[in-house]
């Protein structure tokens, strides 16, 4: 391909986003847009274009789609002040902001396909399978959890993202006349571990019960930036995501090359070529031999739970 890649980023104000931009301003031509010109810390964005996904109107946010190579779906509207999965709303009243999500995807897919854009990489998430975590890893019952296991969440923001997953099929396997590539990135904890944090967590916290079961279980979900900016690079410019049956459909998890993860990067691997940077175990060995490991510590020696 001559030139630079010319790449849309919707969500481009936010936090996954802010990981990226730095780098991608100057390996593509971006088309940046959100909601809102601003970030979390309240300043501008350089070139994001104000654009509402939701609208079903598409005519009114087509032009951005134009010429364009790939896209990077980031954008998402939250049903918590308090983060994804936050207590400001119980998680049984969250179906109908969830479902403006899937048909905020919807938008977008049509919309790309209709535009000609090639690939698709779509900001999925673990919590799309996060009942296998939730129910069997932190239990002990099960060690791993494959991208093709049955996607399955307890709560309706993993539920939207697995129907993100579900929904961009009819697009890659041809149906609708041509066949649109599609990478699902199921991110994991794309933040840094902050050991203290989790340490003065209550007794019986989410996600997974206590500050130790906490601490651990971000240990196996870190997502350092390098990494995301490699794994995100690679979902745009790996030439064949062709499945054995020809469909250009992948799903990946996102996470560093963590000791102690539970999602595999089996796919991400042998898929993309991805190899990740990082290791919390390594990152964080001072922490973990703190809180951990030490002769001080309370912790067990289970690789998650307690």
């Amino acid at each position: 391909m001559a030139g630079k890649r010319k790449v849309l980023v919707t969500g481009a104000a936010g936090y996954v986003a802010s990981q990226m931009l730095d780098e991608f301003r100057d390996r593509y031509d971006l088309v940046l847009a959100d909601v809102s010109k601003k970030g979390r810390d309240g300043n501008e964005v350089l070139g994001v274009h104000v654009a509402d996904f939701i609208d079903t109107d598409r005519t009114k946010y087509q032009h951005l789609f134009e010429g364009v190579d790939a896209v990077i779906h980031l954008s998402y509207k939250s049903s918590s002040a308090g983060g994804v999965l936050g207590d400001a709303v119980p998680h049984i009243d969250r179906f109908s902001i969830e479902n403006e999500n899937v048909v905020m995807a919807n938008n977008i897919y049509r919309t790309a396909y209709d535009a000609g854009v090639r690939r698709m990489v779509v900001a999925s998430s673990n919590h799309a399978a996060d009942w296998y975590e939730h129910a069997l890893i932190h239990a002990q019952k099960k060690d791993v959890v494959q991208p093709w296991e049955y996607p399955v969440s307890d709560n309706f923001y993993g539920w939207a993202k697995a129907t993100y997953e579900l929904l961009a099929w009819p697009y890659a396997c041809g149906k609708f006349g041509r066949r649109m590539e599609f990478v699902q990135v199921r991110i994991g904890y794309p933040r840094e571990v902050d050991a203290e944090m989790f340490m003065s967590q209550p007794e019986g916290s989410e996600p997974a019960g206590g500050p130790i079961a906490n601490f651990k279980r971000h240990l196996g979900t870190h997502f350092s930036a390098r990494d995301l900016r490699q794994l995100f690079t690679k979902a745009i410019e790996t030439p064949d995501i062709t499945d054995e049956h020809g469909v250009p459909y992948l799903i990946v998890y996102g996470i560093s090359g963590n000791t102690r993860r539970f999602w595999s990067l089996e796919t991400a691997r042998n898929k993309l070529g991805y190899e990740p940077q990082d290791d919390s175990e390594v990152k964080y060995a001072d922490a973990i031999r703190r809180y951990l490991t030490g002769p001080d510590a309370g912790a067990g020696h289970s690789r998650v739970g307690p």
